[in-house]
């Protein structure tokens, strides 16, 4: 038998690998893990198993008892609030405002990461700005401004940017470009220079050095974004009560209030519209969750 064939068997007497014994340190660690774990889906888990009960029978029994399954709830939820319709609004909203808060944050983006000249870091904060200022501190004046801005009447029937689309569009893209471009640009730094030299080499201009060298490379980053875009700007609450007056263009998360009624809510209803809500979100992340990862993760084990 030549050595090459030979096979080497593992030694009778050798030690079994042994596991490491658990330390007070890791035992606490993965206590409190747990419980985090826990504090962050019992309100879910909650909401789930009250929709799934008739308001008669918790009235009678109290909300820790078990009993009364019914999916009563989703289906006067879905009638009561129109749902059908304030989904189609929240898609009129969103898609957009993501899709337009993606395109101005990475063309800033590029303009931070490839070129150096003095007001870069000044440009970069005027952006992450935007996040560190309360969206309520600006209320007011927003308000003011949207009253008074006029439209034509093909896109807002209001003749206003006030009660249109086209106003929480704008506003969710001004409030959500500051992060996008702080993640964006930090990722196009990270990009070889030398993709670029090789561009300009070859002839290709500002504009393909964008969108055909640094967009491509930046897909993991742009489809994480875009999962957390379409989480906050499809589950925002407040500017849409503010900057709506029109019941049937509310988006779907304002139209909950629908089914609170004035002297009295059905909470197991509420809660069945309220996981209603919620599934598109948790649609779109289950898709887009391998790009998820891979864009919050690309780089964490560079030096």
């Amino acid at each position: 038998m030549s050595a090459s064939t030979m096979t080497r068997e593992p030694a009778a007497d050798a030690p079994a690998k042994r596991r490491a014994p658990l330390r007070p340190a890791r035992v606490a660690l993965h206590l409190f893990l747990g419980a985090v774990a826990i504090g962050w889906l019992f309100p879910i888990l909650w909401a789930v198993l009250t929709s799934l009960r008739s308001y008669d029978y918790t009235a009678a029994n109290g909300y820790a008892s078990l009993g009364g399954w019914t999916l009563d709830n989703y289906v006067t939820a879905w009638q009561t609030a129109e749902f059908g319709k304030h989904f189609l609004n929240s898609v009129w909203i969103t898609v957009p405002a993501v899709l337009l808060t993606l395109f101005l944050a990475s063309c800033v983006a590029f303009v931070i990461a490839r070129f150096s000249w003095k007001l870069n870091i000044v440009l970069l904060g005027l952006f992450t700005a935007a996040n560190l200022l309360p969206q309520q501190a600006l209320l007011i004046p927003l308000f003011r401004l949207f009253t008074e801005v006029p439209l034509p009447e093909f896109m807002s029937d209001s003749e206003l940017l006030y009660d249109s689309y086209w106003g929480l569009i704008l506003v969710n893209v001004a409030f959500q470009c500051g992060f996008c471009v702080f993640v964006l640009s930090n990722y196009m730094k990270a990009l070889p220079r030398d993709l670029y030299e090789a561009a300009m080499v070859d002839g290709a201009s500002v504009w393909r050095q964008y969108w055909q060298v640094t967009m491509p490379l930046c897909r993991p980053a742009l489809a994480a974004l875009a999962t957390l875009e379409v989480t906050w700007i499809y589950n925002e609450f407040f500017w849409a009560t503010v900057l709506m007056r029109s019941g049937d263009k509310f988006p779907v998360t304002s139209s909950l209030n629908n089914l609170r009624g004035e002297f009295f809510t059905d909470n197991n209803l509420v809660s069945a519209g309220s996981v209603l809500v919620a599934i598109p979100t948790l649609v779109i992340f289950f898709l887009l969750q391998k790009q998820f990862v891979r864009g919050l993760t690309l780089g964490a084990s560079k030096g």
